[in-house]
């Protein structure tokens, strides 16, 4: 894998909060040094979580620079954008360039690996809601589909059947009963990845919209009323950075009726896991402007 991204001359990154009743979302970080991605929302909702140039950061929301501080794990390669934070609220799970997943304190220390030394790349997305499963995309290589694949960590992964298609993003609901996705499943387009779930232990998708754009990462919040996700343009591969995209804000009765658009420049780096606030109020996303 590539090393970590950076900003291009004149771009920044710009951390906004939003939510299903904040029309006009707030602004609470921005930086022209460092290309910081994927908000997590601490469980004392106090703080965000975000990587960037390989490492892992933390955004004091009560600060008032609100600047970044590093957290200081050892024995960690570089990280990119797929981490969670432990139901715990004191680890974090982080996926690695090296294809690997690892454990760390949120106060820093020594990260630990757990997932396997199978050969496959592991890019981590859910954590169950009683913090003993992981659920991650599986790729034997990085020109291959992604498959759903779940992880008791000190077990081998159980692989789950998901039809033809890419998948990406799995993430429970906070119930544990369902994974959420987006999947290529429903459709013979390549790329057209649609937003869907299923069963925790395996069973048929249930699709959630059918839309012209190309939607990726759903990320439920805490109490399951709301959802948020980032729709790419029509014909979009993959999830590529610096384009012209909407975050989306559903009530999860109906997805098909989009609460709060929010046009950003983005893409890659701006949702990629879940954002919620422990209240279920705001989530955080990332805006590329200026490249």
């Amino acid at each position: 894998m590539d090393r970590y991204r950076t900003l291009a001359p004149g771009q920044r990154a710009q951390v906004w909060v939003g939510g299903p009743a904040v029309a006009r979302p707030e602004l609470v970080h921005e930086t022209d040094q460092i290309l910081v991605e994927a908000p997590n929302w601490s469980l004392d909702g106090e703080a965000l979580y975000l990587n960037g140039h390989g490492s892992l950061w933390r955004v004091d929301l009560r600060a008032p620079d609100r600047g970044l501080t590093a957290v200081e794990l050892q024995h960690l390669p570089e990280v990119n954008n797929d981490h969670v934070l432990d139901p715990d609220g004191e680890h974090v799970y982080l996926s690695a360039m090296d294809g690997h997943i690892y454990r760390g304190s949120l106060r820093g220390g020594r990260a630990e690996r757990v997932s396997p030394d199978d050969g496959a790349w592991h890019f981590l997305h859910g954590v169950s809601p009683d913090g003993r499963r992981l659920a991650y995309v599986h790729l034997a290589d990085l020109s291959d589909a992604g498959r759903l694949a779940i992880l008791e960590p000190g077990r081998p992964p159980r692989h789950v059947d998901t039809g033809h298609g890419h998948l990406d993003g799995p993430e429970w609901s906070p119930d544990g009963e369902w994974i959420y996705v987006n999947t290529e499943h429903f459709t013979d387009l390549a790329g057209h990845a649609q937003l869907a779930r299923l069963p925790v232990d395996g069973g048929p998708m249930e699709r959630l919209v059918t839309s012209d754009t190309v939607d990726w990462f759903p990320h439920l919040s805490p109490d399951s009323a709301s959802a948020a996700y980032i729709s790419f343009p029509a014909g979009t591969r993959g999830h590529p950075a610096d384009l012209d995209v909407e975050v989306r804000v559903v009530a999860t009765a109906d997805w098909s009726a989009p609460l709060r658009r929010y046009p950003v420049v983005g893409g890659q780096g701006t949702l990629n896991v879940n954002s919620w606030s422990p209240d279920s109020t705001r989530f955080a996303f990332v805006a590329y402007p200026g490249g």
